[in-house]
């Protein structure tokens, strides 16, 4: 029996777990129950925000690619991929690792399209009070930590201040790939083949991570375990192993073991493909013994990959992740039948529908005016003197040199940054074998967004526009770069 306390601890409202019986048709089992924490999170589900998202515009100057891990847009033959996520609880719980794991996870993304990540960039947002410098030291040390050890530049990026951010933090990060048009991977499952899990082994870090921590306001320290713990060396061999894998023509869809772990790459990729999987648990490289089901499937570990290969080239990818110092083990087959059906040492511990895993109940969003504590002080902004004003400009960390933070990132490694950071307000690529490069910045403003978020929304937008192509503007002119066209983010993730 499910109790109230276990399915409330998970982060699920009643009307959900509600939902949840409805559905199943019976009481969850302990490991469907952790399943449906994490995937109705609105972290992995957009549970709240899905609505809101789908009113956004999808269409623009060049043919636009909506993958199911990352967007982008095609440039001849070229797709340039591109996505923003956000490591914002996990950052503010334990800085350094989550803010490492957000960098880790967004070129998994990248990298499960089958692109090659080329460029991270980071939005920061902090408070004013005395814990955000150590938090704000945190974080930027994440960033470098990992970036500069799996080898892609960090290359752009803001930094702002605000007391709206005293005790939550945001930290958005991005990042760039490259592949060619007719090599991209998907994520979509096929009936008939091996599932085959890649990469490091699993632990109990980030358990919950998606569902309790990221989707919830921050409480007690006791958070702690849920932060992920990244290895960018590991990082590394996986991004050159995945590629190497896709490359065989062998790899048929691939999914990064992210927010959820294995119970997003198996419902989704399913979901994708109108399929279902059988699943054993027990060939699941584990770090720690013994874990229980909905341990595994929970799981954030990171720098793991699940992907479904043809069958009768399992080993052909085995040796290229062994030859990486990576796991590469099957865990079962695709099937026909929509269902995802996970035995653990001979029992049948989870058998649902994946639709039903990928279709949370949607949340309406609370809506009302900015809480006044938040809002600029106009009275005080109207009346200082010349000299009181300009010793608030000077003493605003806001408009305090950033160079100390750009200057701990490598943004050379690849060289192929050709406008590096403080050089101009966006950052410049070339593209190797081509007389083209992209042009690329990362921008907001905190205070029109609180104050409209639809019309904040459109002015960050139009403010990376603007800086885009002052930039390309101003290259042409020095005839720096033969040429350079305006790259816009404007993936609703």
């Amino acid at each position: 029996m499910i109790t109230e306390t276990q399915w409330r601890s998970l982060g699920l409202l009643e009307p959900e777990y509600r939902e949840i019986i409805s559905r199943q048709g019976r009481e969850p089992s302990p490991t469907e129950l952790a399943m449906y924490s994490v995937e109705w999170s609105e972290h992995c589900g957009y549970s709240r925000s899905r609505s809101a998202i789908k009113s956004l515009p999808r269409q623009g100057r060049y043919p636009v690619l909506v993958g199911q891990d990352a967007g982008g847009i095609v440039w001849d033959d070229l797709a340039i991929l591109f996505k923003v996520e956000s490591h914002n609880h996990p950052s503010q719980v334990q800085p350094r690792h989550g803010a490492a794991t957000g960098v880790g996870g967004i070129i998994r993304d990248i990298l499960a399209n089958g692109a090659r990540p080329i460029a991270l960039l980071d939005s920061l947002r902090f408070g004013t009070d005395p814990d955000s410098y150590r938090i704000l030291q945190g974080v930027v040390d994440g960033i470098q930590f990992y970036g500069n050890c799996v080898g892609v530049p960090t290359v752009g990026g803001e930094t702002c201040f605000h007391p709206g951010y005293n005790g939550n933090c945001l930290v958005n990060v991005m990042c760039i790939g490259l592949a060619p048009r007719d090599k991209l991977a998907t994520a979509r499952a096929v009936p008939g083949h091996s599932v085959m899990y890649l990469g490091s082994r699993t632990g109990r870090d980030g358990i919950g991570g998606c569902s309790v921590l990221a989707s919830q306001d921050l409480g007690e320290a006791d958070k702690r375990p849920s932060v992920q713990i990244g290895d960018p060396f590991a990082g590394k061999c996986l991004i050159e192993a995945t590629l190497e894998a896709i490359a065989t023509g062998h790899i048929l869809a691939v999914k990064d073991m992210g927010a959820a772990g294995l119970t997003c790459t198996t419902s989704e990729m399913s979901a994708e493909g109108n399929c279902g999987m059988a699943l054993s648990l027990d060939t699941v490289p584990l770090r720690e013994h013994p874990m229980a089901p909905y341990e595994i499937m929970m799981s954030e570990s990171q720098e793991r990959m699940l992907a479904v290969v043809r069958k009768g080239k399992e080993q052909l990818i085995s040796e290229i992740f062994h030859k990486w110092g990576l796991e590469a083990e099957v865990m079962g087959i695709t099937t026909e039948r929509p269902v995802l059906e996970i035995s653990h040492k001979g029992s049948i511990v989870a058998e649902l529908s994946p639709e039903n895993l990928t279709s949370p109940p949607m949340r309406d969003l609370p809506t009302g005016p900015p809480k006044p504590r938040l809002l600029p002080d106009i009275v005080n902004l109207m009346h200082p003197s010349p000299s009181e004003a300009l010793l608030r400009l000077l003493g605003s960390p806001n408009l305090c040199g950033k160079h100390w933070i750009y200057e701990q990132y490598d943004h050379m490694v690849q060289v192929n940054t050709v406008v590096r950071p403080g050089e101009g307000d966006a950052a410049v690529l070339r593209i190797k074998g081509t007389q083209k490069a992209i042009a690329a910045t990362f921008d907001g403003n905190s205070r029109y967004t609180l104050l409209d978020p639809h019309r904040g929304g459109v002015l960050a937008v139009a403010e990376a526009a603007r800086i885009v192509e002052d930039l390309k503007t101003r290259l042409k002119q020095v005839d720096s770069i033969d040429d350079v066209q305006v790259f816009l983010d404007v993936n609703p993730d």
